[in-house]
């Protein structure tokens, strides 16, 4: 039975991995989300048989069936994840005794995250529209789940405050002011220190990396700017589904300090 659940709950992140990359392109050009898939180049409708997630791009050769333009390779990438992801957390939430409600706090998250995360990379802009409704929707979650509200409050404003030093710091160079929206989201999905910390140490880092791969490959400078969002994202994912084990992980480490 688990196996069947499994496969339905993969399928459906699929499908909702479709239904984000129509989402983030519309919110990007301030379009209406109602209404059927279109080609961006030729703006053809799209028919249902090419629409089917990532087995449509492989049967398209990754072209547009009308106008023989090139598909994102995006489109599949997204796909996969979020029915990968969805499946973890279904997973990893299913013998919970609040299933549903964690379910539907993760999924919710998972979504918005990679919304962030595609959006941040391809035009370095967060997406408010997003944000600001989801910090509200994930606040009373965590509330009904049973986190106290003045914790839940002390952690959406110090991850909304932890940006916002950075951002009047640097005089709005070093990071957005939608990076301390994106803050206070991280704070309210993720109400402990090491969590928080976590997410800040694992983002960093691989900006760090990136940044000075990039620069290696002569793609960027010193001054150049990387939007931090895509980083952030994908370390609150990585927290999401194994924050636990690598807290625990690194509280048992050895002390060799201590012989």
């Amino acid at each position: 039975m688990m196996n069947l659940f499994s496969i339905y709950v993969f399928v459906l992140g699929l499908i909702i991995g479709s239904f984000l990359n129509c989402l983030i392109w519309r919110l990007y050009k301030g379009e209406s989300i109602s209404g059927r898939s279109y080609c961006p180049h030729c703006r053809q409708r799209i028919d249902w048989y090419d629409n089917i997630p990532i087995l449509s791009f492989f049967l398209l050769a990754g072209r547009c069936r009308k106008c023989q333009k090139k598909i994102s390779w995006q489109y599949p990438l997204v796909e996969l994840a979020v029915g990968l992801l969805f499946l973890s957390t279904f997973q990893a939430d299913f013998f919970s005794s609040q299933f549903l409600l964690l379910l539907s706090r993760d999924w919710l998250l998972i979504a918005a995250l990679v919304i962030i995360f595609v959006y941040d990379f391809r035009w370095q802009l967060i997406p408010m529209t997003v944000i600001w409704p989801l910090i509200v929707v994930i606040f009373i979650l965590n509330l009904t789940l049973g986190l106290p509200f003045f914790t839940l409050l002390f952690f959406t404003i110090l991850g909304a405050a932890f940006f916002l030093v950075q951002y009047l710091a640097t005089k709005k160079r070093g990071v957005g002011e939608g990076d301390i929206w994106l803050g206070a989201l991280l704070g309210a999905s993720f109400p402990t220190f090491d969590k928080l910390f976590l997410i800040m140490i694992i983002s960093y880092s691989l900006g760090a990396i990136v940044s000075l791969i990039l620069m290696k490959l002569n793609k960027k400078n010193w001054q150049s700017r990387i939007a931090l969002g895509p980083f952030l994202a994908l370390a609150a994912i990585i927290t999401l589904l194994w924050g636990s084990l690598i807290i625990n992980w690194y509280w048992n480490l050895p002390l060799p300090f201590l012989g």
